[in-house]
């Protein structure tokens, strides 16, 4: 099926993330079949709050189109969309979303809230979930890991260090 095919292509997108010390969340956006633009986290990297994947990904499909509004076009995003990814999808007007990992705290297709449930608004995208879930979900899973395993390991060192400070008589002021 293509939604796995360019989902693989989304977590190759959040390898980069995930490479820059980012959370691994990757994306693209996909029109008639073709893969016209990719994004991944970035917001500290760029000190942008909105330097999502998704946004990332947008930016640069309305760039090469050459248009705000990206009808016709898909994007792939191995996280579900926050609230804020959500409503610039709709914004570009496009015609679906897919996800892989559900995020229980963020989620803004179903998760938390469901934004492109909401008849009210004045454009629909549909939003479809579980690509590739257990893939996405075990690297963000990991990523945290190793930065809990990285975090611990310098609290250690730090506590060694001033150990050692204090056996030797360094610790005190200069």
């Amino acid at each position: 099926m293509n939604d796995s095919i360019f989902m693989r292509q989304a977590i190759d997108q959040a390898h980069n993330a995930w490479a820059l010390g980012e959370v691994p969340v990757g994306a693209l956006v996909v029109r008639e079949g073709v893969v016209i633009a990719t994004g991944f986290n970035q917001p500290i990297g760029t000190h942008d709050p909105t330097a999502h994947a998704e946004i990332m990904a947008l930016r640069a499909a309305a760039t090469i189109l050459g248009n705000y509004r990206l009808p016709g076009c898909e994007l792939f995003v191995t996280l579900e969309p926050c609230a804020m990814c959500a409503g610039a999808m709709l914004h570009a007007r496009l015609a679906r979303v897919v996800f892989g990992a559900a995020d229980p705290k963020t989620g803004a297709c179903g998760s938390v809230v469901d934004l492109f449930a909401q008849g009210q608004l004045n454009h629909h995208t549909s939003a479809a979930g579980g690509v590739l879930a257990d893939d996405c979900s075990a690297m963000l899973k990991d990523f945290f890991a190793e930065r809990r395993a990285l975090a611990q390991r310098a609290t250690i060192a730090t506590a060694s260090d001033r150990g050692a400070d204090a056996i030797h008589g360094t610790g005190g002021t200069a």
